[in-house]
Parts: C-alpha cells; structure tokens; sequence
C-alpha cells in the first residue's frame, strides 16, 4: 500500500514536472526495492512494514544530513535535505502520541514479564516488530528503560 501510494504520487509528479518530488519518490521506491531483495521476499513483494522500515531509516538519514549540512554552513544541501525529508514524511505512518506510546510500553513489558533492565532487547524487539513505523524508537527506548528501571 505505501509503496503503491509512492508510485502513484511519482507519477502525478512527473505529470506535474515537480523534478525534486520525482527524485524523491524515486530514491523511496529504490530504497525499498533494495529492502525487499536484501530480505530475499522478492522484488514488489513486500509489506507495508517493511516499507515503513525504510521510510524510518530514509528520515533519520535526512534528519543527521540536515544537521551537519547546517554545522558546515552548507544551506543549499540542507534545503535539499528537508525537501526530500517532506517527501518522506508524507508517506510515513501516522506516529503514535507519547501517552498512547508509554501505555503500549507498559502493556508489552506486563506481557513479556520483563523485569529489569536486562529485559530492555527483548522489549525492545517485540516493540519494533509490533509498532514499526507507528513508534519513534529512540523515544521508546526510553521509555522501556523507564518503565524496567521502575520494576528493577
């Protein structure tokens, strides 16, 4: 679904002659292309998950390059960057609100029956692969951490 909503808007794009939203869309079908041959589930055969995955990955990319473009007073490629990030951004699943985010931490540790912090990878993975794409996993983490430190 997310992939077919990228190729559809490269299209619309190419209609309307947007060259940087074409590239764009472009380097998101490529990237998960590449995903879905590196996991061996074959070309246009993924899932909304593992395209979300990407999407992830393509926007923390952007996010870094953004950053040091910016400490290196390079402003044009940072612009670039924030063009291709709201590119992105437009096809990412909806992020869960922090409070939702901390009651699906709390149920998930109860679940698993985490109880410190040596449980934080077992938490953490289940996490991923529930809520990929729908939770910031930096802001996750710390919220695992909170909630075992708390049960440890």
């Amino acid at each position: 679904m997310i992939a077919a909503n990228v190729k559809t808007a490269q299209i619309t794009a190419m209609k309307a002659g947007e060259k940087d939203r074409v590239a764009a869309t472009r380097a998101i079908l490529a990237a998960i292309k590449q995903k879905e041959i590196d996991t061996r589930v074959g070309a246009g055969n993924g899932d909304d998950k593992l395209a979300a995955d990407v999407l992830t990955k393509m926007a923390k990319q952007r996010r870094e390059s953004i950053g040091m473009y910016e400490q290196g007073d390079r402003q044009e490629l940072a612009d670039q960057e924030r063009s291709e990030l709201a590119v992105i951004e437009e096809f990412m699943p909806q992020m869960m609100p922090a409070a939702e985010a901390q009651a699906e931490v709390r149920k998930l540790v109860e679940a698993l029956g985490a109880e410190g912090p040596q449980d934080m990878g077992k938490v953490m993975a289940a996490l991923k692969e529930r809520f990929a794409g729908q939770i910031d996993m930096s802001s996750a983490s710390a919220m695992v951490k909170q909630e075992l430190t708390a049960k440890g």
